[in-house]
């Protein structure tokens, strides 16, 4: 092997190496609109009460440092249940929640209005689009360990 060869080999592990081992970085950290959270089983048992219902929701979190319009955005489970958002503006560096159930929009509570659940209690995907389509976020879990997974 020529001592070029050796070097070029030698510069590739050294810039795999570092690749490894720099820290990772989110998708979230330019700041963003995305999934924060998806609470997915409400507590104490499955009884279709509003108040259960509302006890299930998606966050959705501003990391952008300024206000955003979420109007037209929509959320969606993997079965196609779509919420989409009215005018509702989210401010710079705060969260938004999207329950399941009935209530009145009002900052920081947003309300799909259904009558049954939305998220599985084992496993399901929550989607963020804009409204041009453009998918925004994903959140997926597998897992009944849990009341929520964290995005």
């Amino acid at each position: 092997m020529t001592r070029t060869r050796v070097l070029a080999a030698a510069a590739a592990i050294v810039g795999t190496t570092a690749a490894l081992l720099a820290p990772a970085t989110t998708a979230h950290a330019a700041g963003s609109i995305h999934l924060y959270r998806v609470y997915y089983d409400s507590p104490g048992s499955d009884t279709g009460s509003n108040t259960s219902l509302n006890a299930e929701y998606v966050q959705i979190h501003n990391s952008h440092s300024y206000a955003v319009q979420l109007q037209g955005y929509t959320v969606r489970d993997n079965a196609g249940y779509t919420y989409t958002f009215p005018s509702y503006k989210i401010s710079a560096g705060k969260t938004v929640k999207v329950h399941t159930g009935k209530g009145t929009k009002e900052a920081g509570h947003l309300y799909w209005g259904r009558t049954w659940y939305v998220w599985n209690n084992t496993d399901d995907k929550a989607t963020l689009r804009k409204p041009s389509g453009t998918i925004v976020d994903t959140c997926s879990y597998n897992s009944s360990a849990s009341d929520y997974k964290m995005c």
